[in-house]
C-alpha cells in the first residue's frame, strides 16, 4: 500500500478521503487541527444564534468508522520536506508517497494590522461562536451604559465585505434586530441600532448576475441595512471605524468578510505561490514541478483561459477537484492509465439575505431566481450537502421552528468567567 497524506478535512480533503476509503492500494492519513468537519456556508447562522454549532459539525472518526485504510490524526502541520517526502507536525514526522494539500483559506486582512487586531473574522466554528458571544455581550454591556453616545457604539454593527458571507450575515443580524432583540432587551431602543455593510465595489455580490446584485441590495435595504458601496474601510482601532470618505463610525463590532488567502504550509517554494497566496497547480491538480504532490480546493490556483485568476474558492470547486484527484489515484493502480484533467462544472451560485429573500443564478440554461423560490432552493441544497441524517433533521427543525415562531432559543454565551 502506498501512503497518501491529506492535509485538511474541509470539503476537498474530506471528499478525497471518502472517495479512496477502503481502497486496497492506498493507506490514507488525514490531518486536521479539529476532530470534525465544519460546514462553512452556515457559520453565519451559528454566529447569529440560528443554529447550534454541533448542527454544522460532524466528527471525522464517525465518518470513517467502517473504513480500513483511513487514519485520522489531529495535529498542526509545521512543514513539508518536498525532497525527502515527509511532513513535520506537532505530533511527529510522517513519510508519504503522495501528498495532497487541502489546507483551505483563512481571513485576508490585506496587511491592515489594526483591522487584523480589532476586527472579528468568521472562518471557523470557534470564530462563529466567538462572534455570537461578542454580539450578545455587547447588548448586555449597553444596558449598563447611561450615556447615549457611548451606548451607541455598542449598538452599531459594521460588516466589511459585500460578498455572500457579508450579505448573509448582515441580513441575519437585521432579522435579529427586527424580530428578536427588542423582546430580549426591552430596555434598549433598537431604532437606534445601525447595521452597516461596506463594499469597495459599486454593488454587493459582485460575481453574480446584475439581477442578483440589484435584488440583494433591495432586500438588505428592506431589512434596514445601511449599504455603503464604493466605500473602503481604512482603519479600525476597536472604538472608531474610518472609511476612505473620512467618515468615522463609533462601533464596538466590526466583522471582516472582505477577503481570504490560502493557508500555505511551510516548505512550499515561494515561486510556486501565486495570487491570493494560493499554490500553482497544473490541470491534474499537481503542484508544478512535482508528480506526487497535489493541491486542491481553496489553496489551489489553476490558471486556465476561462479562469485566468483561478477558479472560485467555493465548495463545488473543491469537491470536483477532489473527485478528479481520487479518480486519477485509482487510475494509477492499473497497468496502463492516463490522467484526467480538471474542467469546472459550474452549476450556479446563490446567496440568502433573510426570510423568503434569496438569489440564485444558474448558468446552463441561464436562469435567475429570486425571493421565496430562491430561498427554498438555497435551503434544500444546503440540507442536501450537510453531513449526517441527524444534522439534517436538527437543522430542518430549527429552520421550521424559526420560520413559524420568528424566534430561536440558541442565544447562549459560552465563555470563561474571567473573560470580559
Amino acid at each position: 500500500m502506498q501512503r497518501i497524506i491529506i492535509l485538511g478535512a474541509g470539503f476537498a480533503g474530506l471528499k478525497l478521503a471518502k472517495e479512496l476509503s477502503n481502497n486496497p492500494h492506498y493507506e490514507i492519513y488525514l490531518f486536521d487541527k479539529f476532530n470534525h468537519h465544519q460546514f462553512q456556508p452556515l457559520f453565519y447562522q451559528v454566529a447569529t444564534a440560528g443554529l447550534d454549532a454541533s448542527n454544522i459539525s460532524f466528527p471525522l472518526r464517525k465518518i470513517f468508522q467502517d473504513t480500513s485504510n483511513v487514519h485520522i490524526r489531529l495535529a498542526v502541520v509545521q512543514g513539508i520536506d518536498t525532497k525527502e517526502n515527509f511532513i513535520t507536525t506537532s505530533i511527529g514526522k510522517f513519510d508519504f508517497d503522495f501528498l495532497v494539500i487541502a489546507t483551505g483559506a483563512d481571513t485576508n486582512f490585506f496587511g491592515n494590522v489594526a483591522m487584523a487586531t480589532n476586527a472579528l473574522p468568521m472562518k471557523s466554528t470557534v470564530e462563529a461562536l466567538k462572534l455570537r458571544n461578542h454580539l450578545l455581550q455587547n447588548f448586555e454591556k449597553a444596558l449598563a451604559i447611561s450615556d447615549p453616545i457611548e451606548q451607541q457604539a455598542f449598538m452599531n454593527i459594521c460588516v466589511v465585505g459585500g460578498g455572500p458571507t457579508g450579505v448573509e450575515l448582515s441580513g441575519a443580524i437585521a432579522e435579529m434586530k427586527k424580530y428578536i432583540l427588542p423582546k430580549d432587551f426591552p430596555e434598549l431602543d433598537f431604532k437606534r441600532m445601525n447595521i452597516y455593510l461596506f463594499e469597495g465595489s459599486a454593488t454587493t455580490l459582485e460575481v453574480m448576475s446584475d439581477k442578483s446584485q440589484e435584488q440583494s441590495m433591495s432586500y438588505l435595504k428592506d431589512l434596514g441595512v445601511t449599504l455603503k458601496t464604493s466605500t473602503k474601510v481604512v482603519s479600525y482601532d476597536g472604538v472608531t471605524l474610518t472609511t476612505n470618505a473620512e467618515e468615522n463610525i463609533p462601533t464596538k463590532t466590526v466583522i471582516w468578510a472582505a477577503g481570504i488567502k490560502g493557508n500555505v504550509p511551510s516548505g512550499i517554494d515561494p515561486a510556486l505561490i501565486g495570487r491570493g497566496n494560493r499554490i500553482l497547480v497544473d490541470s491534474t491538480c499537481a503542484v508544478f514541478g512535482y508528480e506526487h504532490i497535489f493541491a486542491i480546493g481553496d489553496i489551489a490556483l489553476m490558471q486556465t483561459p476561462e479562469s485566468p485568476n483561478g477558479h472560485p474558492q467555493v465548495a463545488p470547486v473543491a469537491q470536483q477537484q477532489a473527485a478528479l484527484v481520487a479518480n486519477n489515484f485509482i487510475q494509477r493502480t492499473k497497468k496502463t492509465f492516463s490522467l484526467d484533467t480538471f474542467s469546472y462544472n459550474d452549476k450556479g451560485s446563490m446567496a440568502t439575505v433573510g426570510r423568503n429573500k434569496a438569489v440564485v443564478d444558474v448558468p446552463l440554461p441561464k436562469m435567475h431566481f429570486g425571493g421565496f423560490i430562491a430561498w427554498m432552493i438555497w435551503m434544500g441544497l444546503h440540507l442536501f450537502l450537510i453531513l449526517g441524517v441527524k444534522n439534517k433533521l436538527f437543522i430542518f427543525l430549527n429552520w421550521l421552528y424559526n420560520y413559524f415562531t420568528y424566534d430561536q432559543s440558541l442565544r447562549l454565551m459560552f465563555k470563561r468567567l474571567e473573560d470580559k
